[in-house]
């Protein structure tokens, strides 16, 4: 290996480093841009099928329903995208939704705090579970199945205990539903929940793409053996990124229970099999080292217009969960052959 204080003419082999690199993340541009344009595509094609085959699709308080029942589902994704980025998985998402939103009740309507401070203590009940499982995962070493899996058992019995297995109800509570029903720019008919999964999709594509957190969590994702000995903190960076996840986690607690205008400790189960499909449809691999929030948004959008679709069809509910699941099994089959192509 040469030294890094060698002075001289750089080998001919190591000339050809920068341009060769260069030329690599060039393609692998080009890739992502490619992927990214096959989902959106995807739901276009989705988007004209569904239209065809029933003239009520294609109307603004449909669409505006698809983009509302995607909020939750999308805010979640965005945030177990730096996981499964990283090479890790997080199964807890549904059920530690639920628990922030079950905190959520407990600070509002319970102890009576100020809405502001109650939604933030909210979101940061899920940024402690996301910081538990980072613990788990870097500090103890359990793998990030168990640990996630773990947590999604322990969050909903807390869910079901500290609500006393009854929904909490925020009618006493001015201006909370406001957050997911309200509307911030007016004469729009955009709901506040779409604007904050925009609004976190910007953020999140800033974050993947120009922070170090980001960068670290390609690099691990990629590679941690090698993040490792190139002086990657991997452990710190790991417990940050599901903390991250966990932040979502709690933001997604908080809009469902404005929208439902309850917390409902019952529910959970599911939401982050809809929210990894997300993920896994906008192209991110499940083995690491790739992925785009922007791609992440397109696959939430996918999984909402499918399944709302469907229903608008008259498809049975059993029906369409058999869909769903045969479009995560192309999804993953699509990684798959991408990744033997590029390897």
């Amino acid at each position: 290996m040469r030294d890094v204080d060698a002075t001289g003419p750089a080998p001919a082999s190591e000339a050809l480093t920068a341009p060769e690199h260069v030329r690599t993340t060039r393609v692998g541009v080009l890739r992502r841009q490619l992927q990214q344009f096959l989902a959106f595509a995807s739901l276009i094609a989705l988007i004209l099928f569904f239209s065809i085959a029933d003239d009520n699709f294609l109307t603004w308080s449909n669409i505006t329903g698809i983009l509302l029942s995607t909020a939750v589902i999308g805010i979640l994704a965005l945030g177990t995208t730096f996981v499964i980025v990283s090479g890790g998985i997080e199964l807890s998402l549904g059920t530690g939704m639920t628990l922030a939103a079950v905190m959520t009740g407990v600070f509002l309507t319970n102890l009576g705090w100020p809405l502001l401070l109650g939604v933030v203590a909210g979101i940061l009940s899920g940024a402690a579970m996301g910081l538990i499982n980072g613990l788990n995962i870097a500090v103890l070493r359990i793998p990030p199945f168990i640990a996630t899996l773990a947590m999604m058992l322990i969050a909903q019995g807390l869910a079901l205990v500290i609500s006393g297995t009854a929904p909490i109800y925020f009618t006493d509570v001015p201006g909370f539903t406001d957050i997911s029903q309200g509307e911030l720019i007016p004469g729009v008919d955009l709901p506040n929940a779409v604007l904050i999964l925009f609004a976190l999709t910007a953020l999140g594509a800033i974050v993947l793409r120009k922070s170090l957190l980001g960068r670290y969590a390609f690099a691990i994702g990629s590679n941690e053996e090698a993040a490792d000995i190139s002086g990657i903190d991997v452990r710190r960076w790991k417990i940050l990124i599901y903390t991250l996840s966990g932040v979502f986690m709690g933001i997604a607690g908080v809009v469902l229970a404005a929208r439902l205008n309850s917390a409902q400790p019952a529910l959970g189960l599911g939401y982050e099999l809809q929210a990894i499909a997300a993920v896994v449809i906008g192209g991110t691999s499940l083995q690491g080292g790739k992925g785009s929030i922007v791609g992440t948004l397109i696959g939430a959008l996918i999984v909402g217009t499918v399944t709302n679709g469907l229903r608008i069809m008259s498809i049975p509910q059993e029906w369409q969960t058999v869909i769903i699941g045969l479009v995560i099994l192309v999804a993953v089959y699509t990684d798959n052959l991408r990744r033997g192509r590029d390897g």
